[in-house]
C-alpha cells in the first residue's frame, strides 16, 4: 500500500486555506541559527553543502596578531547565521557541526520577515559604511560607555543624534536628565 503522506512533501499552494497559507509561508521563511562561538563560517559552509540557502553578513575588521595585522571579515551579528528552510524539516540543520539551535519562540522556530534579511543584504552589498550597534529603545535602561559619564546607568527617554537619559534616585522620587552622544550608550 503506497504512503499517502510524506513529511518532506511541499504543501499544495493552489488548494491552500488560511491556515495552510501560513504554513507554506513559514516553510519558505528565513530563520536565525545560533552557532557556537566563532563557528558562523563553518555553519554557513555546512549548510551550503546541504543545499540550504544561507546568509552570513560580515564586516571588515583589522585583526592583530603578534607578528602581523590583517583585515578579515567578521560576522556582523556574532553567534548567528541565517538560513531559509522548512521549519518542519530542521533536523539536518541542527545536526550541522557548530549549530547550537534554531532561534525559537515557545518551542517553534521564529521566522524572520524577508524584508529584514533583504535590508541587511542590501546594506552589506552597498558601498556605505556601517557598524553593528545594540538595539536600544526609548524606555530601556542603558549604560554610558564613553566620556565623563562612563559607567553611569540611566533610562533612555529620547533617541536620536543625541540621547536623553534620565538618572534617578528612586527612593526619594527625584531625577535629572542629561543629553549624551547616542553612540556612547549601550543596553544595560
Amino acid at each position: 500500500m503506497p504512503k499517502t503522506s510524506d513529511w518532506r512533501r511541499e504543501p499544495d499552494v493552489t488548494a491552500a486555506t488560511g491556515s495552510d497559507v501560513a504554513e507554506v509561508a513559514r516553510a519558505a521563511a528565513w530563520y536565525a541559527i545560533w552557532t557556537r562561538s566563532r563557528h558562523e563560517q563553518v555553519v554557513r559552509e555546512q549548510l551550503e553543502r546541504k543545499g540550504v540557502e544561507t546568509f552570513l553578513p560580515t564586516i571588515m575588521r583589522w585583526s592583530r596578531w603578534k607578528d602581523r595585522k590583517k583585515q578579515i571579515a567578521w560576522p556582523l551579528f556574532p553567534g548567528y547565521c541565517f538560513a531559509r528552510f522548512d521549519a518542519h524539516a530542521r533536523l539536518p540543520i541542527l545536526k550541522c557541526p557548530g549549530v547550537v539551535t534554531v532561534v525559537s519562540f515557545d518551542g517553534d522556530p521564529a521566522p524572520i520577515p524577508d524584508h529584514e534579511i533583504e535590508g541587511i543584504r542590501r546594506l552589506v552589498e552597498s558601498e556605505l559604511r556601517y557598524d553593528p550597534c545594540p538595539l536600544i529603545r526609548e524606555g530601556m535602561m542603558v549604560e554610558v560607555t564613553h566620556g565623563p559619564l562612563r559607567g553611569v546607568i540611566g533610562r533612555l527617554v529620547r533617541k536620536g543624534a543625541h540621547a536623553r537619559l534620565v538618572l534617578s534616585v528612586d527612593l526619594i522620587g527625584q531625577a535629572v536628565s542629561v543629553e549624551v552622544d547616542a553612540a556612547d550608550v549601550r543596553a544595560y
